[in-house]
């Protein structure tokens, strides 16, 4: 909690209720919080007092606070309800982030959209100029009727501004996107109506009928198909974003007909786990959360050229194979040195059949490789593109479908070089 402003509350604050009505909204937050928790709270107050905010601020984290992501919005929920006094002003503005009225006097932070609407639960935004506003005022109104849909607007829109229920439906598209990938030929060959003739099936053939040739046999390479293989950064800057891609990468692991040979999966921070078995389970809900009870280091530090060196000894003769395709998601700032960051990405690149690396940063329009981990990343990839929205992953498939497809690498190495 980076600060403590005053507790203005009335003579009769009426606080249990307003302990209640806070767990409520911290509830539609998402945490999970039972009538239990609400009472234990509500005991714990009336032990520790009322007199100091940050008690009466940690007491209330204790007990509704129990995993680390839930820290955030538990800290933004707390300043919008009990401590700052415009904080209705503030969650709309929370609520409206690209309009700007004389009520937002500073940016939305990652999680205020979800505890604004947590807290307003399908309240009304107020009029700015209230009640007693004149009838003569300047009537806007704007046409919406050549405006893109909801599900457009969706598809472009940063996993990190979704709310609550952007969110939930963002995750159900993704559940039904797949990421097909073309076969490859192979030296191994299979019987087919035309194609070349196979002379020793033609001639076995004719051996069972006394040396008569009847027909000929032909045969066409048999189609062979790479493996996937997803390296998914889950450090503090990356947490939000790898939640949803693995989202998606459950879903491509669970598609039938999308062609891939085997899906594995990893994550990394400082450390690197595999996670291919729990992407297997059909409950996405349950495979997330079996992921993330091995993933211990969630929200810690990073050390790519690490973990990559990790991969690199240990799984990379097991899982990529001949023609594997290697998908990193990760916003490329290190901790470790640039020159073994750069030595085990060329390394990752001569074993792949294809490298692509999604950046969230991407999303930026004034990005540019200046961090020496991207630096040291950068030259070592084949593709290099967004991983922040809906779009830029149904993009993936143009990318691996595609051997020439560069992404921004070009232009960045412009950039590079200059």
């Amino acid at each position: 909690m980076a600060e403590h402003l005053p507790l203005n509350l009335p003579d009769d604050p009426k606080l249990v209720g307003n302990i209640t009505h806070f767990a409520r909204a911290l509830r539609r937050a998402g945490l999970p919080i039972g009538p239990g928790r609400v009472i234990d709270a509500i005991r714990a107050v009336e032990a520790a007092g009322f007199s100091e905010k940050r008690d009466f601020y940690w007491t209330l984290h204790a007990c509704f606070v129990n995993r680390p992501e839930h820290r955030v919005i538990f800290a933004q929920l707390f300043r919008l309800y009990w401590r700052d006094p415009r904080y209705l002003e503030h969650m709309m503005a929370a609520l409206l982030p690209a309009i700007r009225g004389v009520q937002e006097d500073r940016p939305a932070k990652p999680a205020e959209k979800r505890a604004a609407e947590a807290l307003l639960d399908g309240a009304q935004a107020p009029d700015q100029e209230g009640p007693d506003s004149s009838d003569e005022d300047t009537l806007i109104e704007v046409d919406a009727s050549l405006t893109m849909s909801s599900a457009e607007r969706l598809r472009s829109l940063d996993f990190e501004l979704m709310s609550l229920a952007e969110m939930a439906e963002a995750k159900r598209m993704l559940a039904r996107l797949s990421l097909p990938v073309k076969p490859m030929p192979s030296r191994r060959a299979m019987v087919a109506p035309q194609g070349r003739i196979d002379a020793a099936r033609s001639l076995r053939a004719a051996l069972r009928r006394g040396g008569e040739m009847e027909r000929l046999v032909f045969k066409k390479p048999r189609p062979r198909y790479p493996n996937l293989v997803v390296l998914c950064d889950i450090s503090g800057s990356m947490s939000h974003y790898s939640r949803v891609i693995l989202h998606f990468l459950h879903a491509v692991s669970n598609t039938n007909g999308a062609g891939w040979a085997k899906v594995h999966a990893f994550t990394f921070g400082t450390r690197l786990t595999n996670i291919t078995r729990h992407l297997a389970t059909r409950d996405v809900d349950a495979a997330l959360a079996a992921a993330g009870a091995q993933a211990q280091d969630w929200e810690g530090g990073t050390r790519i050229g690490a973990c990559l060196e990790a991969f690199n000894r240990d799984w990379s003769r097991r899982v990529m194979g001949q023609g594997a395709v290697v998908l990193l998601i990760t916003d490329g700032l290190d901790r470790d040195a640039p020159e073994d960051l750069a030595r085990q990405m060329q390394r990752l690149q001569l074993t792949a059949r294809r490298l692509i690396w999604l950046n969230p940063l991407l999303r930026w329009d004034g990005f540019a490789p200046k961090a020496a981990g991207i630096r040291a990343m950068l030259p070592h990839v084949d593709s290099f593109r967004a991983g922040h929205s809906i779009a830029s992953l149904e993009a993936l498939a143009e990318a691996i479908s595609s051997p020439d497809d560069s992404g921004e690498k070009a232009r960045l190495m412009r950039m590079f070089n200059d």
